[in-house]
């Protein structure tokens, strides 16, 4: 993609990701003379342009492009590349990884066409850009359904937090779902899953990114960011790992820095309900803990950025007492930095100067105040299996409030990851994901502390896995398959840093063991680390005094240069001690929040978890397939537009950006599985591989490559893969698409061949009806005329009017057959219908006579209670069905006779017609003391109802 109208679908990013044609022309028609043209080393800018003015002795005098001459050495000249390839871009490949530098201005590269223009882009395709890095991530996914990471690294200052924002942005706006949320009541999830997902980085920045040195806003943790997606390649939820925060910037920043955004944005006034709430005043410097360097940022707009951080907790659901519990918190780690105390007279034991401040503080945090200064003053320590209260000075009250502040933030801001990963997991099927890190960049300050160290660490870790990814691991590959190749040692091996930090005996090794004595100091520590290090280790060095810096104890070198650190204080920042009292106190706090965050309290070594979370974080990347990007920080001012020559050679020196590239151009990055190889670029060349025959897959391509017209040179047949130098595989894929762009076009004119000649055909035929119509036209506008025409015209009505009337004949005929047929049925009817009157009366007259004489003869069968059955035969006289009921005979004898083991009643009739009939039986409580049981019988005729009443004895029964 190079033409202005190609790069039109950037909109106005188009200029800042490639020059024009115009500009490109002109460079490209620049005069220029290959053998003059040089670079020349400078002692300011390390390489400046010139032209060779002559040779003589292994000195060449060049002519720089200020006017100035110098002689040097012959190895201090450089050709120069024609100006064609002169580019200001601030995103460049290098190797297999991306390359950015930091412009310190907003450019309009990160708009939402940029986006919609790299999705489904190859790399070679479109200019440089962390967008192409990051679908190249996903087509990867998707394709050899492998989780992806994209390892965002650099010095401080470099651009990472940015970049990383909008590598999320870019999944969450070509993956998205969109499903839209239906319900927007607080404390629920608002909006949709990318908007959650990009939402979670301004409140993450609030609590978690400041000021420093080297940049506005420094993220001052690392963080791994995994975007699942489901078996469609949809978002289907995400995740947020943290790791490092620097919970020391709480109570103590340097000159030039400040604390954590989100205390000055609250102070900004922004939201003055806030105000009221917190109990503060809008001035940072009523606070300490957050105005102990400076207190404004020129590039950041606190008020904005409050709104956009209590937005982003709405849309992440969290519910209304949570988000006042966030600032109540935030609140009270501020008044701790105000708390008062004194020394009592003549004692070592401190006592509170005023209790106003902690009145506020309590109150914050759902606290009696009283209560927590006592804590504070007179802790309950535990000696054996009692307690006991211990005195404080007044050191050692500060310390505890530092302490208890600090970890008051920490656990809140790991509380709200938790928070955020809740909301963020949406129960969605999980297939793969894209993981995103973002580590705090390595740092070199004039006074390097404990956290400097563990975050240098993390980097020289980082390090360690690209270099043996991009070095070690390719280099094995190839001997892997068979390749002939010459192991080259590129120097960037830094398992003796690392060894010397982590390993038994190391740094931290050496601090986990001083910690467990109670009488360990830094001098204790420092003594240690000599005796273990110094002298035996390159890496460990002493550090030289400067003036004008502060006190160092040691110096490491590390991968990206020497720092000097200081000692002091790592024996309690790693112990992290707590007030246990006050601990209590907070597990039983009125807020909630508060309570909770407290309320599986453990004590744990700093150290100790540092190196548990990063060993998961190593763990994980190796399970993915990595994508690098590397940010350099162009200057150490902040300048648009400045280059500091030294200091970003240095960057790709330490980073390993140079040896990346030499790599790639002696190897062969690029390589594809035979079988992939033949299926994909068979097209190229399809005669090459006979048809109708099995052929292995590896002489499919051996065939296939040598019938290409291709350098024969730049590919390597391996055991399982084809091994492609850099750019082969890119020049493959554009002759393929080629070829695709042909048959496509040869298919189009087949298809559009095909329709005309159907078209063509239709229109022959409207032709030829055409022309039938005008010949029959044409021949009765001849005749129209013609007497004998006329004649028939006239004749044409009269012969449908004759056969009109011999229709009206045949129908006059059939209506009189109707008729007659008519007067035949009816006359047949009225002889049914007396027939059926006569046998009707005479169906009366048997009915009445069957009911006058009938007499019914029933047995019916009952179970008694005597175990036995009662079977009892009598003859009713049924009289009409008029009678009543009064009038039924009731003079009959039973003849009783027992029949065993009967179950169940039984009624039957002796007559040879059937008589449909229920029986029911009920009993009810007896009258007469004599009886035992009064039991009625219903039974149910088609004429009449009968009812018997059976009356038994105790020993007989009779009815």
């Amino acid at each position: 993609m190079s033409s202005d109208a190609e790069m039109a679908i950037f909109g106005e990013a188009a200029p800042y990701l490639r020059k024009s044609e115009k500009e490109r022309i002109e460079a490209q028609n620049r005069p220029f003379d290959a053998k003059a043209a040089c670079f020349v080393v400078d002692e300011k800018q390390m390489y400046v342009k010139g032209t060779i003015q002559s040779r003589e002795g292994g000195k060449v005098t060049v002519k720089k492009y200020d006017d100035t001459t110098v002689t040097v050495k012959d190895d201090e000249v450089f050709p120069m590349n024609p100006p064609k390839f002169d580019k200001i871009e601030d995103m460049t490949y290098s190797g297999l990884f991306c390359v950015t530098v930091n412009p310190y201005k907003w450019l309009p590269v990160y708009n939402p066409e940029v986006v919609a223009g790299y999705r489904g882009k190859k790399r070679q395709e479109a200019p440089p850009h962390i967008f192409s890095i990051s679908d190249n991530a996903y087509q990867f996914m998707l394709t050899d359904r492998n989780n992806q990471s994209i390892l965002i690294t650099g010095e401080s200052g470099a651009g990472k937090t940015v970049n990383t924002k909008r590598v999320i942005q870019y999944f969450a706006t070509i993956a998205v779902t969109g499903e839209k949320k239906k319900d927007q009541q607080p404390g629920k999830m608002q909006g949709t899953l990318e908007d959650q997902i990009i939402q979670a980085n301004p409140l993450l920045e609030a609590f978690g990114n400041a000021k420093t040195v080297r940049n506005d806003n420094s993220s001052r943790f690392g963080k791994f960011i995994r975007i699942h997606f489901g078996t469609t390649g949809k978002l289907a939820s995400a995740d947020i790992e943290t790791y490092l925060l620097e919970k020391s910037r709480v109570t103590f920043q340097l000159a030039s820095e400040r604390s954590y955004h989100i205390f000055y944005q609250i102070m900004s006034n922004k939201k003055p309900e806030l105000i009221d709430l917190l109990l503060i005043s809008t001035n940072p410097y009523d606070f300490p803990y957050v105005s102990q360097g400076e207190v404004t940022v020129a590039s950041i707009d606190d008020s904005e950025e409050l709104l956009a951080t209590d937005n982003a907790v709405d849309i992440l659901g969290f519910s209304p007492d949570e988000k006042v519990g966030m600032y109540k918190l935030t609140g009270a780690v501020m008044h701790y930095g105000n708390m008062k105390f004194k020394q009592k007279q003549r004692e070592e034991q401190a006592e509170p100067d005023s209790t106003e401040v902690a009145d506020k503080a309590g109150y914050l945090m759902g606290l009696n105040s009283a209560d927590l200064l006592k804590a504070l003053c007179y802790p309950r320590v535990k000696v054996g299996n009692e307690y006991v209260t211990k005195g404080q000075n007044v050191q050692q009250v500060y310390n505890s409030v530092g302490a208890l502040a600090k970890s008051v933030y920490e656990k809140m801001f790991l509380w709200m990851v938790i928070r955020i990963n809740q909301q963020l997991d949406t129960k969605q099927p999980r297939q793969h994901f894209i993981g995103v890190l973002d580590i705090a960049g390595f740092e070199i300050f004039d006074f390097n502390s404990l956290e400097q160290l563990c975050i240098n660490f993390t980097n020289e870790k980082l390090q360690q896995f690209f270099n043996h990814h991009m070095f070690v691991l390719e280099q094995e590959e190839y001997k892997k398959e068979g390749i002939e190749w010459e192991f080259i040692d590129f120097g960037m091996d830094l398992a003796a840093c690392i060894e010397l930090i982590e390993k038994p005996m190391g740094i931290f090794s050496i601090l986990e063991e001083e910690c467990m004595f109670p009488k360990a100091t830094d001098t204790s520590f420092k003594n240690k680390l000599y005796d273990q290090h110094l002298g035996k280790s390159n890496n460990f060095q002493k550090p030289k005094p400067v003036k004008g810096k502060a006190e160092a104890h040691f110096s490491l070198v590390h991968y990206a240069g020497t720092v000097d650190y200081n000692i002091s204080g790592w024996l309690d920042k790693n112990k992290d001690p707590l007030n246990e009292t006050v601990v209590g106190l907070y597990q039983k706090s009125s807020l909630k929040l508060l309570s909770f965050l407290f309320s599986n309290y453990a004590g744990k070594k700093q150290l100790k978890s540092t190196s548990e979370n990063l060993n998961k974080l190593m763990t994980n990347l190796r399970s993915t397939h990595p994508h690098f990007v590397r940010c350099l920080i162009p200057n150490e001012t902040k300048t648009p537009g400045e280059m500091d020559h030294y200091l970003v050679m240095h960057q790709l020196r330490c980073n390993g950006v140079l040896e990346g590239i030499r790599i790639c151009r002696k190897g062969f990055p690029s390589r594809i599985l035979y079988a992939d190889f033949k299926q994909r670029y068979k097209i190229l060349n399809a005669s090459a591989i006979p048809e109708g025959q099995f052929i292995d897959s590896k002489k499919a391509s051996e065939k296939l490559l040598s019938s290409i017209d291709v350098d024969h040179n730049q590919y390597r047949f391996g055991h399982t893969k084809v091994f492609f130098k850099a750019g082969l595989l890119g020049l493959l894929e554009e002759m393929r698409d080629e070829k695709l762009v042909s048959l496509i076009t040869h298919t189009q004119a087949m298809c559009r061949g095909y329709l005309m000649r159907t078209e063509f055909k239709k229109m022959n035929e409207r032709r030829e009806s055409i022309y039938i119509i005008q010949y029959n036209v044409r021949a009765f506008m001849n005749v129209k005329h013609w007497p004998w025409m006329k004649l028939y015209f006239k004749m044409k009505p009269l012969l449908k009017s004759a056969e009109s009337e011999k229709e009206i004949a045949n129908m006059k005929e059939e209506f009189e057959k109707t008729k007659e047929e008519l007067a035949k049925s009816e006359a047949k009817r009225k002889e049914l219908e007396e027939k059926m009157v006569t046998l009707l009366q005479e169906k009366n007259d048997l009915q009445l006579q069957v009911q006058s004489v009938s007499n019914l003869h029933f047995q019916i069968h009952f179970a008694s209670s005597y175990s036995a059955a009662l079977s009892l035969l009598f003859s009713i006289d049924l009289h009409k069905q008029t009678c009543n009921r009064a009038r039924f005979s009731t003079a009959f004898y039973p003849v009783l006779s027992f029949t065993p083991k009967q179950s169940e009643y039984k009624f039957t009739t002796i007559w040879d017609f059937t008589v449909t009939s229920t029986l029911m039986v009920t009993q009810k409580k007896p009258r007469s003391p004599g009886l035992t049981r009064l039991t009625n019988f219903q039974v149910r005729m088609p004429f009449k109802t009968v009812r018997v009443q059976i009356l038994e004895h105790k020993r007989t029964s009779k009815v």
